[in-house]
């Protein structure tokens, strides 16, 4: 099936500008859709494959109404047809002008009543829009249809004639208004000459209840500016519009030319009050999470102030050592919740903390006076709070571990002590080893038996709290390699 850049680059010799004119076709052509009640296709002639009716047709993209029934029950894109198959579109191509038909399906069923609309860019034709419909079988069209299919026809004509230009309306297309949102038509005195019946009953839910028939632009009290640029300078556009601080309304302007000459705009009318009201609430829940960490943190902040005065006011040694190692690993937690007071989200990026936990290990050393090198490498990315804050906990005590036993100062075991984090990640699963060149483990050293406070928590946490596994064992070139590895999980997974 492919992309439309790789159908193009497979099929075609069209340039980057004229790919780039087809992608805005295709990023927009959801509003021609819509207008025409049909299918919209759009093909190109295979590069050599043969001339005029011999020639091999490549369909890039396709697009179903919402406002219609589709004709095709799957995505044509990728699929190659025969220019006899699709004769409007040879026509098209040669005559470079609209041509009008009916043929047989492609793919079995009645007949389909086929619009060849050339896309003409520099002159030339670089592709074929077709929309393609069931036959009318003499319905006589009502009025919404009438006025939708005669903007679609001056679009079409616009496209035939080189002059549509879809202006850049941001990444979200999930905001932009549909034809069904509301549509009203402007002549070229910028009256309303039509308005759907969800477009009026948009603007009376904004206080506008007066018939808008005949009204000009200017009274119904909407983006003039941007109607203003649609009429003056022909551009379109996209507007969020708020009307009070109840009611935002998306606006959607496109200008209908003529020569180049603005003959009349659709303006596409969408209500998101709703929607703005759902954002403002989230942003308010996510203040008050983030307002719930920083409290978090800085009662924890108390805590550890606390325990260090409690410290100095002790005489025995193990105590004092004993309430220091209490604020580390309170820091540790504190450094999780300090990031999400920050940051929008549940999610925490282990770089974060790892800087500052690993400064935490480093002022140790130095304080201790061993002048040690920490490197980190890798990145674990974005881990939830739930899994950040057991291993931040579990990296501060095998930090801590390397601290207080891998070197002694006193001792000339090694030229330039080197502490070593890294992180990787094998599919799913997260590695992590913290490794040093000190001391090494004692001798007959066993995990299992360890009684040690601090080995005792960092088993416990990567077991219980982050499902993983944790080793111990001399390093590669001495020293000590710890090893843990995990599948993180997701936030309340059971």
């Amino acid at each position: 099936m492919g992309t439309l850049a790789e159908l193009t680059r497979r099929h075609t010799r069209l340039g980057p500008d004229e790919v780039d004119l087809l992608r805005d076709l295709v990023a927009y052509w959801g509003l021609l859709a819509d207008l025409c009640f049909s299918d919209l296709i759009l093909m190109v002639p295979v590069a050599g494959g043969g001339h005029d009716r011999d020639a091999e047709l490549v369909i890039l993209s396709h697009i179903r109404p919402t406002t219609g029934q589709s004709l095709y029950g799957g995505d044509r894109r990728g699929e190659r047809l025969r220019g006899s198959d699709r004769p409007e579109v040879v026509s098209a191509i040669e005559e470079r002008r609209i041509i009008e038909g009916t043929t047989n399906s492609a793919v079995g069923g009645p007949p389909v009543q086929v619009t060849a609309i050339p896309v003409v860019f520099g002159g030339r034709v670089v592709a074929v829009l077709t929309r393609e419909g069931a036959p009318g079988g003499g319905r006589r069209p009502g009025q919404l249809e009438t006025a939708y299919l005669a903007v679609f026809d001056r679009l079409a004509q616009m496209i035939a004639d080189g002059t549509l230009r879809w202006a850049p309306e941001g990444a979200d297309q999930h905001r932009i208004p549909r034809v069904g949102d509301g549509a009203i038509v402007f002549g070229s005195d910028g009256v309303v000459e039509f308005a759907s019946p969800n477009a009026v009953s948009t603007l009376h839910r904004v206080g506008i209840h007066f018939n808008v028939l005949g009204a000009e632009r200017g009274r119904l009290g909407l983006d003039v500016a941007l109607l203003d640029r649609g009429f003056e300078r022909g551009e379109s556009g996209l507007a969020e519009f708020a009307w009070s601080d109840e009611v935002t309304l998306v606006l959607r302007c496109v200008p209908l030319t003529d020569d180049r000459r603005v003959i009349g705009v659709l303006l596409l009318i969408r209500d998101v009050s709703e929607l703005r009201a759902q954002d403002r609430l989230l942003r308010s829940k996510d203040a008050m999470i983030r307002e719930i960490h920083h409290r978090v943190k800085n009662n924890l902040q108390t805590i550890s102030a606390l325990l260090r005065l409690q410290s100095r006011r002790s005489d025995a040694a193990e105590v004092r050592a004993a309430l220091d190692e209490s604020v580390r690993r309170i820091g540790s937690i504190a450094l999780v919740h300090d990031v999400l007071s920050r940051d929008v989200g549940d999610q925490v990026a282990l770089a974060q903390i790892l800087r500052p936990l690993v400064a935490m290990t480093e002022e140790h050393l130095r304080a201790a006076g061993n002048k040690v090198r920490i490197s980190v490498q890798g990145t674990a990315g974005e881990l939830s709070a739930d899994v950040a804050t057991p291993l931040a906990v579990v990296l501060n005590e095998l930090l801590q571990n390397v601290a207080d036993h891998a070197f002694d100062p006193a001792a000339d075991v090694v030229a330039i002590p080197e502490v070593g984090l890294r992180l990787a990640r094998d599919g799913a699963r997260l590695e992590v080893s913290v490794t040093d060149n000190g001391v090494g483990l004692p001798e007959g050293f066993d995990l299992e038996r360890s009684t040690g406070l601090g080995l005792s928590i960092v088993r416990t946490l990567v077991e219980s709290e982050l499902g993983g596994s944790l080793s111990l064992e001399p390093g590669a070139d001495g020293g000590t390699r710890a090893h843990l590895g995990f599948v993180p999980r997701a936030r309340n997974a059971i």
